[in-house]
This record gives structure tokens, C-alpha cells and sequence, in this order.
């Protein structure tokens, strides 16, 4: 054979992975790699490996496989019972804190900026004030020395005062008035997106106000009433301190069994088993769910299970003629008011503006109640305070255990925030700005803390740092916060990155910044306050968690939401109102300083 003279020079242009290649492929390769390995490694071993090795321990008796823990769980009555009552719990707070949720998304979604943040800071301080101090608050609303009580006498209308507490409706108002918050911010997200010249478009077009509303503006914000619907009750399901201190023997929930089973009996098989349940029950929830709504709702997409249907299903045709229905109800009930309500019927209701005030104060109202209390001059907790007096702040301060509370809960949510802020923004710029596959999962799985009930992670993890010597560190307590606080880190700084504006770093490349001299002298500093603001959530995360300290913390050394905890169960001091106030004034600094640093990184 003869051979073509440019057979070499063609050889040596073709291309190949050549060591002029290999660099830059390495490269693609590894800058995905170290922004997303972090919070992968992080979640691996802090939450799905104890989560595992709890469930395993259900069918492990130390002898081989067994399902003895299963047996015991299903064969008396009084388990499934448990089980009965926390679903009952559950779907009531579910269902309350949506409908009353609703008014307040609505009507914020449709607010200019300004109005919009007075009327959001009120709930993000709701959202972010301690469980334990608006449950505590509900304990001196409802008592029988209570403000309602002594209202109710004062006034006349009761002789000897009524038992609030300890029964199933106590339970639901505190359980509401706890996750009502959350339904708001959650059916929010999806409002602000609605495209409101549809229902301009459709009045334009001869629809009446009720019609407008209920056909065209209600099924578009559905996707925000199923998300809320599914947070809200993903969460009641796990819930704990609200049942305990407001509930009676018969509004005992799942988690309470849970925390008995590993505290008091160290049974861990038996609450490996319940801890099987619970999760299998929230899994069968996300599964109707994403059957019937879709999980790409979540982060307000369409219901693409919705779209799948046929449009003549009977489903739809059943739906349609309810939202008529409830049109037609709702212009009756405009057309009877006089002509100058009507007229604001047609605009921003006066009415509804009322109602969100009062569910406003309804959220807010508790947790100023702790404020004169806490002054209080008498040793009880009885309503109305008598006197003036400093003397519980001094108990507080002069208290080494209250001051070593809050200040290991101090360093600990630095800690946690400044971690969180590490692992959990190369995470958001990879699923904003790279290019990698499989996006939906991986934020999927960043999100598994917020969505697997907080008891099963905190007894997991209990159970792991009881093997590895963590229990009662203030490292242990660092590490399980930054998981736990780590997915508000990455969806703060995704909504940050997506209204970040990608020409600057491409001036500043054009005109021969390196890709690191970019980051750091045109990104970060751009968004520098978005960087606070998720530091700033991720302490308040690690500072009123309080389901992972009750197993974790240990000692007497404990965490300031564990020592809370204690106080409330052990005694009812006035000392605990003014703890509740001081709480409440940091966290509402806290959210104002978020806001601060949230406004100018949308300004930037």
C-alpha cells in the first residue's frame, strides 16, 4: 500500500483526548464536582445514613431479620389509634391554616412593595418567633387564670372560669396558629406569579367580581393551595411541642411515642417501627399528591398531572360547575351590598383587608402578650399583670444556666449559619448557572430535611452520635443544624441568583477579569446582602431548633430552646414570659435586618 503524504499532518489535526484535552475536560468536570459534593457528602452522612440505620434497627432485633417491632406496633388498638388521632390532628390544622391562610396570601400578592413588606414582616415573625414561646403563650391565653377566662369573668358572662386547655380544640388553635405561616409564605410563592391582567382581562371582557375570582384567579393559585396543603401537613405530622403542652391524654401524637420510646424505655427496634410508619404515611401523601396535583407545583410550575387529564373528565367537569357555582354565590352576595361596597368589591375589599388584620393580630397578638407579663410584679402568671418589675430579667441574667443556654445557642447558630452559608451556596450557583443534569432531583434531594419529619431525623442522628461520641458536643449540634438549615441557605440563594443580572460578569470577563477575580470583586459583593440574608435564616434555624437538642444537646450545658423546653414542662415561671420576650425582640431584629439586606440586593 502506498501512503498519503498528509496521512500524518491529518492525524495530528483530528481530534482526540489528547493532554491538551485532558485539562479542560478535567476541569468541566471537577467545578461541578466541588460545588455540589459538600452538601451531597453532608446529606448522605447526616441524614440518610441515621435516617437508615433508625429503619434498620425496626427490622433488626440483633438476632437477624425480624418483624417482632411491627407485630407489637399492630397488635393492640392503642397504637393505631395514635395514629388515627395525628391524622385527624394533622388534616384540621391542615385545613384551617390554608383557609385562613389564603386571605393573607392574596392580599399580599397584590400589594405594591411597600405595603407588601409591612404586611410580610408580620408574618415572617410569626413564621421565625420560637414554637415554644407562641405555644407557651396560647398555655396563659387558654388557663384558667387566663386573659380569656379573666375577660369572660370581668365582663360578666361566665361565673368560674371554662377548660380551654387540654382538649383537642386547644391543640388545633395553638397547631394554626403555629403553621398558618408557613401555608402563607408557601401559597405566596405562587401568587406573586399569577399574571393579574387575566382577571382584569376576563372583568374587561363582562365577568362579574365573584366569577373573575373563582374561575380564573382561584385555579391558577390551586398549584400554591396544594403546596401549602402538603408543607403544612408534612409538618403538623411531626409535630410535638404544641400537642404536649396544649393536649391531654387523648391528643397524644405519633411523635410523642416516639420520644417515649427512645428517652424513657431506650427501645430503639420498637421506635425504629413507629418511625416506619410515620415516614411511610408522609411518602403515601407525597404520592397522592404528585398523582393528583404534581410535584413540579412545588417550586410553582404547572400541574402536570392535571394537564395530563382528558378535558372532558368527569374530575374537571365536576370541578367547573363548583367554581360556578360559588361565582354565581359570591355576585349574589356582591350585588345585595350597597353600591359604595360594590365598588370596592370590584377593587381591593375593605372587608378583606379587615379580615387579614385580624388574622394578622391572631399570629402576632400571643407573643406580645408575653411583653407585660414579663414585667409583672406578682410571682404567678395570672392576667392582668399587677405592678411593674425587672426582677425576672435579673433571675434570667443572673442564671447561669438561662446564660450558658443562650449562649451556646449563640455560637452554635454562628456556626451553623456561616457552614450553611459555605456548602449551601456552591449548591445554588450549580443548579441556577450550571449546566447539569437532572436539576429536579438534586433539589429534590437538598429539600429531603424539610420534607422527612423532624423527630425521625433527630432521633437518627441521635442514634448515630451515640456510636461516633457526638452526643452532647457543640459539633454534633453544628453539624445537624447545617443540615437542617442548609435547604433555606440554597432556596434564598437561588431566588437571589435568578434576579441577578449575568451581563456584569460578562463585562467584567470582557474586559480581562479572570473567572475568580469576577467572583470576587463583581459577584459577591453584588450579592453580598442576599449572602447575609440566607446566613441570617440559617441562625435563626439552628436557634430555635429544638427537636434535635432534646436528644442531642445533653448535659447541662444544653441549648437555650432545650432549657425552654425544660422550664415549661418542670414549672410555670414568670421568668419563662420574659425569656419569651427577649426571644421575640431578637428574632424580629432578625428578620429586619434579613429584609434590610433582602431590599438592597434587589436594588443592587
Amino acid at each position: 500500500m502506498t501512503a498519503h503524504p498528509d496521512s500524518d499532518s491529518d492525524l495530528a489535526s483530528a481530534p482526540h483526548p489528547g493532554p491538551s484535552h485532558r485539562p479542560a475536560a478535567w476541569r468541566a468536570w471537577l467545578r461541578p464536582t466541588a460545588m455540589g459534593a459538600p452538601i451531597v457528602i453532608l446529606l448522605l452522612v447526616m441524614l440518610i445514613y441515621p435516617v437508615g440505620q433508625l429503619l434498620m434497627l425496626s427490622v433488626n432485633n440483633g438476632n437477624g431479620f425480624s418483624l417482632v417491632e411491627y407485630r407489637r406496633l399492630f397488635a393492640s388498638s392503642v397504637y393505631v389509634e395514635v395514629l388515627l388521632i395525628t391524622l385527624k390532628v394533622s388534616l384540621w390544622t391542615t385545613f384551617f391554616s390554608v383557609l385562613t391562610g389564603y386571605p393573607i396570601a392574596y392580599l399580599i400578592s397584590s400589594l405594591t412593595r411597600e405595603r407588601k413588606n409591612r404586611l410580610l414582616f408580620w408574618v415572617l415573625l410569626s413564621f421565625w418567633t420560637s414554637f415554644l414561646v407562641r405555644t407557651f403563650a396560647w398555655v396563659v391565653l387558654l388557663g384558667r387564670n387566663g386573659v380569656i377566662n379573666s375577660l369572660l369573668m370581668h365582663l360578666g358572662i361566665i361565673d368560674q372560669p371554662l377548660n380551654l386547655l387540654y382538649n383537642f380544640w386547644s391543640v388545633i388553635v395553638g397547631m394554626v396558629h403555629a403553621l398558618m405561616p408557613l401555608a402563607v409564605l408557601t401559597m405566596l410563592s405562587v401568587m406573586e406569579n399569577i399574571d393579574r391582567r387575566l382577571p382584569s382581562a376576563a372583568a374587561t371582557l363582562g365577568a362579574r367580581p365573584g366569577t373573575v375570582f373563582w374561575k380564573v384567579y382561584f385555579p391558577l393559585s390551586l398549584p400554591g393551595v396544594a403546596a401549602g396543603a402538603l408543607m403544612v401537613f408534612v409538618t403538623a405530622i411531626g409535630f410535638f411541642i404544641t400537642p404536649t403542652l396544649l393536649g391531654g391524654r387523648h391528643q397524644t401524637m405519633i411523635t410523642q411515642l416516639i420520644i417515649d420510646q427512645v428517652m424513657q424505655a431506650m427501645n430503639w427496634g420498637f421506635a425504629g417501627a413507629i418511625s416506619v410508619l410515620l415516614l411511610a404515611v408522609v411518602l403515601v401523601v407525597f404520592l397522592v399528591y404528585d398523582r393528583m396535583v404534581g410535584l413540579s407545583t412545588m417550586a410553582g410550575g404547572a400541574s402536570t398531572a392535571a394537564a395530563s387529564r382528558k378535558p372532558g373528565g368527569w374530575s374537571r367537569k365536576l370541578g367547573d360547575t363548583i367554581l360556578t357555582l360559588l361565582g354565581n354565590a359570591t355576585d349574589l352576595v356582591i350585588g345585595i351590598l350597597p353600591k359604595r361596597r360594590r365598588r370596592a368589591a370590584n377593587g381591593e375589599s375593605v372587608g378583606l383587608r379587615v379580615v387579614v388584620v385580624l388574622l394578622l393580630v391572631f399570629l402576632s397578638a400571643p407573643a406580645f402578650l408575653m411583653i407585660p407579663l414579663s414585667f409583672d410584679s406578682a410571682s404567678g402568671l395570672a392576667w392582668p399583670p399587677h405592678g411593674f418589675s425587672l426582677q425576672w430579667y435579673r433571675q434570667m441574667f443572673d442564671s447561669p444556666l438561662w446564660m450558658q443556654a443562650i449562649t451556646r445557642s449563640m455560637l452554635i447558630g454562628v456556626g451553623t449559619g456561616v457552614l450553611s452559608m459555605l456548602i449551601g451556596t456552591p449548591a445554588a450557583f450549580l443548579m441556577v448557572r450550571g449546566g447539569m443534569r437532572g436539576k429536579a432531583a438534586m433539589l429534590a434531594f437538598v429539600l429531603a430535611p424539610i420534607v422527612v419529619p423532624r423527630m425521625i431525623v433527630a432521633v437518627g442522628v441521635f442514634y448515630f452520635f451515640a456510636k461516633i461520641g457526638l452526643v452532647g458536643s457543640s459539633l454534633g449540634l453544628v453539624l445537624a443544624h447545617t443540615m437542617v438549615a442548609v435547604p433555606y441557605v440554597v432556596i434564598t440563594m437561588m431566588a437571589v441568583l435568578r434576579n441577578y443580572d449575568t451581563r456584569l460578569d460578562l463585562a467584567a470577563q470582557s474586559m480581562g477579569a479572570r473567572p475568580w477575580a469576577t467572583l470576587r470583586r463583581v459577584t459577591f459583593p453584588i450579592l453580598g446582602a442576599g449572602l447575609m440574608s440566607s446566613f441570617l435564616f440559617a441562625f435563626a434555624t439552628s436557634f430555635d431548633e429544638l427537636t434535635i437538642a432534646l436528644f442531642t444537646s445533653g448535659g447541662l450545658s444544653t441549648t437555650l430552646p432545650k432549657q425552654f423546653w425544660d422550664e415549661i414542662t418542670m414549672q410555670i415561671s414568670p421568668v419563662i414570659a420574659a425569656v419569651s420576650t427577649c426571644l421575640f425582640a431578637f428574632i424580629a431584629v432578625l428578620i429586619w435586618t434579613a429584609d434590610r439586606f433582602r431590599r438592597r440586593s434587589l436594588a443592587s
